[in-house]
């Protein structure tokens, strides 16, 4: 799936959004009662998603926040994220909490780098101009991709991160040169994880506020290294 599509497809831009619901809906109305939990939920992300570009936007939250739940009981983190990107462009109330949520997962699990530039992405976007927070995200963007992502999509990926971070340094501080850009990025101490990734936590603490969906603690608790 192409994650970096700025905004979600509409019914205006694809008439066949609709008709793919509606068969994913018939589809799912076929489903034998004794399906897996987590395949049944696959099924309810993937109608969630199409139910935006249809004006449902209520209906998609409701439903992908359902399946969260679903998929971190099953330890499917990716689809967890997923879920999460899915309330987020459902802009409801919940919805910048949600993008708080698939950040932290999305960086705390190795799922595709992709899905998470994506995430940052969205945080670039929500960001004011002069707001650290942006760069912040930038810089982990560029660190996940250089971590997760191999090969022909590393490139692409990278391209695209990199695209990011130049497009922040520019609304952030009016950065033009190569030399101005080397330096902001020292001042900013956006070449050093230890000290970006933490600043992360604070951008991610901000959106989230007091509404986690999940105990972090007891998650972080059954990573390999904690």
């Amino acid at each position: 799936m192409d994650y970096l599509n700025e905004n979600p497809l509409s019914a205006n831009d694809d008439p066949n959004i609709e008709s793919q619901l509606i068969a994913l809906e018939d589809r799912y109305k076929e489903l034998p009662a004794d399906i897996p939990a987590v395949e049944r939920a696959f099924l309810e992300l993937q109608m969630a998603r199409l139910m935006i570009g249809v004006d449902r936007q209520e209906a998609s939250w409701n439903l992908a926040r359902r399946v969260l739940d679903v998929f971190l009981n099953g330890q499917d983190w990716e689809k967890a994220v997923d879920a999460c990107d899915v309330m987020f462009l459902a802009e409801q109330e919940g919805s910048l909490s949600a993008l708080g949520q698939g950040i932290w997962l999305a960086v705390t699990y190795p799922i595709d780098p992709e899905l998470t530039v994506a995430l940052l992405q969205h945080v670039i976007d929500e960001t004011p101009d002069d707001a650290d927070g942006a760069a912040v995200a930038a810089a982990t963007a560029i660190y996940v991709t250089e971590l997760r992502a191999e090969g022909k999509k590393k490139d692409n990926l990278l391209f695209f991160a990199n695209q990011m971070m130049g497009q922040v340094s520019r609304r952030h501080s009016d950065i033009e040169t190569q030399q101005q850009f080397d330096q902001w990025i020292k001042k900013m101490e956006l070449d050093d994880p230890s000290k970006f990734l933490i600043r992360l936590r604070n951008v991610v603490d901000v959106l989230v506020q007091d509404e986690w969906w999940f105990d972090r603690d007891e998650l972080q608790k059954t990573l390999p290294v904690n």
